[in-house]
């Protein structure tokens, strides 16, 4: 679906975010909103969205399904029984949906999307009237910088965007964008959908 979007071990993830719930907060996602988690992955912002919002739906799209499967397991066990696995790909987000929802959740893949402008598009398409467009990236700093237990972690450095270039690139579908800072590497871009009609870049 995605460039260089290889799925890193649970392990780590815990190590650079312990708390994911605190971080889903952060840009703005709580009880009452369903949310599409796209790149899903095996769901470790899957599950802990699933928690916070209560019973609405969470989707967990991805093009991988092996690891939509392993999401599937762990969501059982953990009876989180609003996860929903889409096996599709994100391009089509609209079309792989069921529903408009209120949050699009993009986290640690952006950097790879071919037509990131036509994406946000499509992410705006697959949004309720105020809901949100959010992108969790990487900061465009050297892979050196950018350590898990000592290991330089993260996309490859020309891939890696700027808060600028990312927030440039919401221009296209979104007027109202704001930026979240998530030490220690992170940053997320979150554009609302303000209204029903079309924006033009």
């Amino acid at each position: 679906m995605f460039e260089n979007t290889r799925q890193p071990d649970w392990d780590w993830w815990e190590t650079l975010w312990p708390e994911p719930k605190a971080v889903l907060r952060r840009v703005g996602i709580d009880a009452g909103q369903s949310v599409a988690d796209v790149g899903s992955g095996n769901g470790y912002f899957t599950l802990p969205l699933s928690e916070v919002v209560g019973d609405e739906p969470v989707y967990a799209v991805d093009i991988d399904e092996a690891l939509l499967d392993e999401l599937s397991t762990r969501a059982d066990a953990r009876d989180c029984a609003n996860v929903r696995c889409l096996h599709g790909d994100a391009r089509n987000l609209p079309d792989v949906l069921p529903e408009p929802v209120d949050v699009v959740l993009v986290a640690n893949t952006f950097h790879g999307v071919e037509r990131q402008a036509e994406f946000a598009r499509l992410a705006r398409e697959s949004l309720r009237p105020g809901g949100r467009f959010v992108v969790v990236n990487w900061h465009d700093l050297p892979r050196a910088e950018t350590t898990v237990d000592g290991e330089p972690r993260g996309p490859p450095e020309d891939l890696r965007m700027s808060v600028a270039e990312t927030r440039e690139v919401f221009s296209a579908a979104f007027d109202d964008r704001e930026t979240v800072d998530l030490p220690p590497y992170h940053y997320a871009v979150v554009g609302r959908n303000e209204s029903t009609g079309d924006v033009t870049a």
